[in-house]
C-alpha cells in the first residue's frame, strides 16, 4: 500500500467491493434463471464468488490491501495497521461500492436497479453461521499473512467457496455485502430487517477471530503499522 494516495486506495476498495457484489448478485441471478435446482443454483453462485475474490485480492491488494469488508478493516484497525480515519474511509467506500455492485448486476439483467429483498434470513442458527463464517475468514487472512502471504488470495477464495456450503447462512461474512444484498430481491438477497442480526454476528465473529489468532500466533493484538499486514 506504500506509495498509493488515500484517494486511490479508497477507489480500489470501492471498485473491488462493487465487482465482488456484482459477481455475487449477478451469478445468483444467472443461476436462478438457468435452473430451478436450488443446490445447482447455489453451486453456480459459489464458484464465481470464490474465483472473483482470488482475482480482486491479487490485483487490488497491492493498492489498498483488498479488504472489501468492514469487518476486515475493523480487525486491521484494532491491530494498529490501519488508522481509524482510514478505516472509516474504507468502510464508506466498501458500502457505497457494494451497493453500486448490486445496481450494476440488476442493470445487466434488466431488473429494477434497486429492489428490496423479501428473502428471510434470521434466527440464531443463521447468526451463529455468520459469526463462524467471519471468524474463519479472519483466521484464514491472519494465518495466511503470517505463513504464506502470496497465497492469501487463493486461501480467501477457497475459504469462501467452502463456507458457502458448510454454513447455514451461505457465508456472507461481510457487512457491506450484506447491506448490498438487501437491495436485490433475487437468489442472493436478504431482507433489510434481517441485516442487524447478520452484521452484529459478523463483527463479533471477526473480533473473536482476531483474539484467537493473536493468541495462537503468539502476537499482540495491537502492532506497529506494517504495510505487508494490511495487504491481503
Amino acid at each position: 500500500m506504500q506509495g498509493f494516495p488515500f484517494s486511490r486506495r479508497l477507489f480500489a476498495e470501492a471498485l473491488g467491493s462493487a465487482l465482488l457484489v456484482a459477481t455475487v448478485v449477478g451469478s445468483g441471478i444467472m443461476a436462478e434463471t438457468l435452473t430451478k435446482d436450488t443446490a445447482l443454483a447455489l453451486l453456480g453462485n459459489t464458484i464465481p464468488t470464490g474465483a472473483i475474490l482470488v482475482v480482486l485480492i491479487t490485483i487490488l491488494g497491492p493498492i489498498s490491501g483488498a479488504h472489501f469488508n468492514p469487518a476486515v478493516s475493523l480487525v486491521f484497525t484494532l491491530k494498529g495497521v490501519l488508522s481509524p480515519r482510514d478505516c472509516a474511509g474504507y468502510i464508506v467506500a466498501q458500502i457505497l461500492g457494494a451497493i453500486a455492485g448490486t445496481i450494476l448486476a440488476h442493470a445487466m439483467f434488466g431488473l429494477p436497479l434497486v429492489e428490496f429483498s423479501t428473502k428471510i434470513r434470521t434466527g440464531s442458527p443463521q447468526w451463529l453461521a455468520e459469526a463462524v463464517a467471519a471468524f474463519g475468514l479472519i483466521a484464514v487472512i491472519l494465518g495466511g499473512i503470517r505463513f504464506e502471504h502470496r497465497s492469501v488470495p487463493w486461501l480467501v477464495g477457497l475459504y469462501i467457496t467452502a463456507a458457502y456450503w458448510f454454513t447455514a447462512s451461505t457465508s456472507f461474512a461481510n457487512p457491506a455485502v450484506a447491506i448490498a444484498r438487501s437491495l436485490t430481491n433475487t437468489f442472493s438477497g436478504i431482507r433489510p430487517v434481517d441485516l442487524p442480526g447478520f452484521i452484529i454476528a459478523e463483527l463479533i465473529g471477526a473480533v473473536a477471530g482476531l483474539v484467537v489468532m493473536a493468541w495462537l500466533l503468539n502476537e499482540k493484538i495491537t502492532n506497529k503499522p506494517l504495510a505487508k499486514e494490511a495487504q491481503l
